[in-house]
C-alpha cells in the first residue's frame, strides 16, 4: 500500500534521530583527520582515461605530505584518489558513501569508509573538515558540490580555500558563461571568478594545497593507526 503523506509527516520526526545520528558519527570521525583535502569529479570515468590518472597522482602526492584524501567514495574520479591517497599509507583515505540500491558502492581503495543515507548529511561532511577542494571533470553532482562551496565561500560561511578546476578545457565553457552573463548582469560580483584556480598539472594543484597549508598553519593530527 502506497506510503500516504500523513504516514510520512508521523515518521519525520524520527527521521530527525536519524540524520542526527548521520552527523554525530561523521563528524566525530572527520575531526580527528588532521589536514585534509577533498576530491570531486566523475564517478565515470575509466581507468584509462587521464583524468583518472590525474586524480591518482594528485591525491598520492598530497598524501606523501600527510594530506587525507576524502572523496565521495564511488568510483571513477573517487576511486582513483582514494586509490592514490591509500598508496603511500600515511593518512587516511577517506569513502563517504551514498547508500543507493543500483549505483554504488563504495570503491576498494578507501581505508576509512563511513556511510550515509541522505545525500545532504553527506555534503555537508565533504566539506566540513576539508582546507580544499580539488575538482576534476563531471557531470551534475560535481558541479553541485562546486557551486555549493563557491558559495559558501563567496558569502564567507568558509575561509578563502584554494578551489582548484583541473582542466582547463573541460572547465573553459563554464568560465567563458560565467565572465560573459553573469558578470555583465550583475548576477555575480567583479572577481568572483577568482576564487577559482586552473590548473593541468598535477604537481601545480599538489604545490597549491601544501604553501596554502603552511601559509595558514593548518597542524597534522592524524589518527594513531596513521601516525
Amino acid at each position: 500500500m502506497p506510503e500516504t503523506q500523513q504516514s510520512r509527516m508521523a515518521e519525520d520526526p524520527w527521521r530527525v534521530f536519524k540524520i542526527m545520528a548521520e552527523f554525530v558519527d561523521s563528524f566525530d570521525t572527520l575531526s580527528r583527520l588532521g589536514p585534509a583535502v577533498t576530491i570531486f569529479g566523475s564517478a565515470r570515468t575509466k581507468p584509462e582515461d587521464q583524468y583518472y590518472k590525474a586524480a591518482h597522482a594528485i591525491a598520492e602526492g598530497l598524501a606523501r605530505e600527510k594530506i587525507a584524501i576524502v572523496t565521495g567514495g564511488g568510483p571513477g574520479i573517487m576511486e582513483a584518489a582514494n586509490r592514490g591517497g591509500a598508496k603511500p599509507k600515511t593518512v587516511p583515505s577517506v569513502g563517504l558513501n551514498i547508500e543507493l540500491p543500483f549505483e554504488q558502492k563504495c570503491n576498494r581503495y578507501s581505508n576509512l569508509t563511513i556511510d550515509f543515507h541522505y545525500f545532504f548529511t553527506r555534503k555537508v561532511s565533504l566539506v566540513k573538515y576539508s582546507m580544499g577542494f580539488i575538482y576534476m571533470p563531471g557531470g551534475f553532482g560535481t558541479l553541485d558540490e562546486l557551486f555549493e562551496v563557491v558559495t559558501l565561500v563567496q558569502t564567507q560561511r568558509l575561509p578563502a580555500f584554494p578551489i582548484i578546476l583541473f582542466g582547463r578545457a573541460h572547465w573553459r565553457g563554464l568560465f567563458d558563461w560565467m565572465s560573459s552573463t553573469l558578470e555583465p548582469s550583475g548576477m555575480i560580483s567583479p572577481g568572483d571568478t577568482d576564487l577559482f584556480r586552473t590548473t593541468d598539472d598535477p604537481e601545480e594543484a599538489i604545490d597549491w594545497i601544501v604553501q596554502y597549508r603552511r601559509t595558514v598553519g593548518v597542524p597534522e593530527q592524524l589518527p594513531p593507526a596513521f601516525r
